[in-house]
């Protein structure tokens, strides 16, 4: 048994808007998935918030049996069985059932990048490299389903993994000579690949000028609906697109918290005003998913040469 208890706190990756070279650093793909930890023995497995996953993901747990008794860090992928890539929905699709279900048009996956224990034995204080080896030595022979993420030195091969592999939203980037510490501690860094659109503002969130956001929306079935609410504004757009809203409306509305980017959170309540303003937004995936987009987009800058008609449905 692992000489902590479990689920052990993770390691988490500060967002950086580059991706680091310098000689000590090693870069892996991020996955479009859900963060879990294993422990193999015990065919025991937990979310990044310490969910009990093992009922949902038993076929997993199951795998991770025949591996030696360790205790691994990685990420849930649901690939999709005729080949086309991964979906980050069909994870959530296992929410509140007992293992896969029968006829499924996925497998799910662990993209595997760390250890935190073997056997009796606390690895988080060795080194990453150290961590690294003992991580394929485990994986040796092991099941299909379980597998190491690649890494590299090099800037430009990692580059290459981001759109060529599927799944692959980003990538992290650690020191080889650092232990394996809980939270931002661990100096790990993630940069994600960014894409710009577009959108129309539809309400005004915030109670404060450092924490207002916009909600926005985008033309669809001939109507607006809602796809996110953003980041608070930086102060040079806040002050550029204030002047040009007008209310809609003297009530407050109110969003899911899905909506917003917060999956489970309370619902986003706001300001209403007419939808006239197009903005440009930077957002990390290049379309919407159930509707909306998954992480809060940043709003760049506002675009006068663009009305809300002249915007795609469906973009």
């Amino acid at each position: 048994m692992p000489p902590f208890t479990l689920p052990a706190p993770l390691a988490l990756a500060r967002a950086v808007e580059t991706v680091p070279q310098a000689p000590g650093w090693m870069l892996e793909p991020k996955w479009d998935g859900w963060r879990c930890q294993i422990h193999t023995a015990t065919r025991r497995m937990w979310s990044r918030h310490g969910t009990d996953l093992s009922r949902q993901f038993s076929d997993v747990a199951d795998a991770a049996a025949g591996l030696p008794d360790a205790v691994l860090d990685g990420e849930l992928v649901a690939v999709l069985n005729d080949g086309s890539g991964v979906a980050f929905d069909r994870l959530q699709s296992r929410a509140g059932r007992r293992g896969p279900r029968r006829g499924a048009d996925f497998t799910v996956h662990v993209a595997l990048f760390d250890v935190l224990a073997v056997g009796d034995a606390d690895w988080r204080p060795r080194p990453y490299a150290e961590r690294r080896t003992e991580l394929l030595r485990l994986l040796e022979d092991g099941p299909a389903t379980l597998r190491a993420v690649p890494t590299t030195e090099d800037r430009g091969q990692a580059l290459k993994w981001v759109g060529a592999l599927a799944g692959v939203e980003g990538l992290v980037g650690k020191r080889t000579d650092a232990p394996y510490t809980a939270g931002l501690a661990s100096g790990w860094v993630k940069w994600r690949e960014r894409h710009t659109t577009e959108a129309v503002v539809i309400g005004v969130t915030g109670t404060t000028p450092a924490a207002q956001a916009l909600v926005l929306g985008r033309p669809t079935g001939g109507r607006m609906r809602a796809v996110g609410v953003s980041l608070p504004l930086a102060q040079p757009v806040r002050l550029a697109v204030a002047p040009l809203l007008h209310a809609a409306g003297e009530e407050m509305r109110e969003l899911p918290g899905t909506v917003g980017g917060l999956p489970g959170a309370d619902p986003v309540r706001f300001w209403p005003v007419k939808p006239e303003v197009v903005v440009e937004i930077e957002v990390d995936q290049p379309r919407l998913e159930f509707g909306r987009y998954r992480h809060r987009p940043r709003v760049q800058r506002v675009r006068g040469d663009l009305t809300p008609e002249r915007l795609d449905e469906g973009h």
